[in-house]
């Protein structure tokens, strides 16, 4: 079952700067409202105007076709990750995993990029569409009571990217690269500044990969001699170094 921590309204739905008004939602909210979350009149819900804060909403009426809320928006969302993440483009499936999980933990900043070991054929994938990528950043959204989606970038050439962008966007900050070598530093933690952290495909960057980034500014991490999969190891990564 999809788990619906908050209700999210679209800004064209609200179509208010007001802080405070009345919405009505049908579709799949409603369905998830009225089937998993079963309120009555008077009962209240959390809520989120995406890109803006969260409130709760007083259930005025529900009948089997939409839910009126009284809506109040009060609080600001989660604070975000202080991460840019560099992420070697993920099998297809894997992606949409990854994504959520991204959104859930409040990484608001993503570069998927091209490397050796991922094959041409990811970029060609559906879920590389922006109503998909979005459908997945949506659902950690959900989870995590955060209204805020990150930015994806995609950049499909990795030397262009590393030579010509990554520098400047490592210019004065800690730059790591997650790869599984004997010699590589351990993962730092309780990081507050703003960072980068580039992660591989299945089965890591190749060598000339890792040395690109390293000219860019990329300091080698570990975990550890355990070889985890990307989904496995990003939110270890990311739990190490900031939760």
């Amino acid at each position: 079952m999809r788990a619906m921590n908050v209700i999210l309204i679209q800004p064209r739905e609200w179509g208010s700067n007001s802080t405070h008004g009345q919405i009505v939602l049908g579709g799949e909210r409603h369905r998830h409202i009225r089937t998993v979350l079963q309120p009555v009149v008077g009962d209240q819900l959390r809520v989120g105007l995406l890109g803006g804060h969260l409130g709760m909403g007083l259930v005025q009426a529900v009948d089997e076709h939409s839910i009126t809320l009284d809506v109040a928006f009060t609080s600001p969302p989660p604070a975000a990750l202080p991460v840019t993440l560099v992420l070697a483009l993920p099998r297809p499936k894997v992606l949409r995993r990854t994504l959520q999980a991204c959104a859930t933990l409040g990484v608001k900043e993503i570069y998927l990029i091209n490397s050796y070991r991922v094959e041409k054929s990811y970029w060609q994938t559906p879920f590389l569409e922006p109503e998909a990528v979005q459908k997945s950043l949506l659902l950690g959204l959900e989870q995590a009571r955060d209204t805020i989606l990150p930015r994806i970038h995609l950049r499909k050439r990795f030397k262009p990217f590393v030579e010509d962008e990554l520098p400047a966007l490592a210019a004065g900050k800690a730059a790591w690269t997650a790869h599984p070598v004997p010699d590589a530093l351990p993962c730092p933690s309780t990081i507050n500044e703003p960072c980068l952290l580039a992660v591989g495909p299945e089965g890591g960057f190749i060598q000339y990969e890792v040395e690109k980034l390293a000219a860019a500014g990329f300091r080698t991490i570990g975990l550890g001699p355990r070889i985890l999969k990307v989904e496995t190891a990003l939110p270890a990564l990311l739990g190490k170094l900031f939760l």
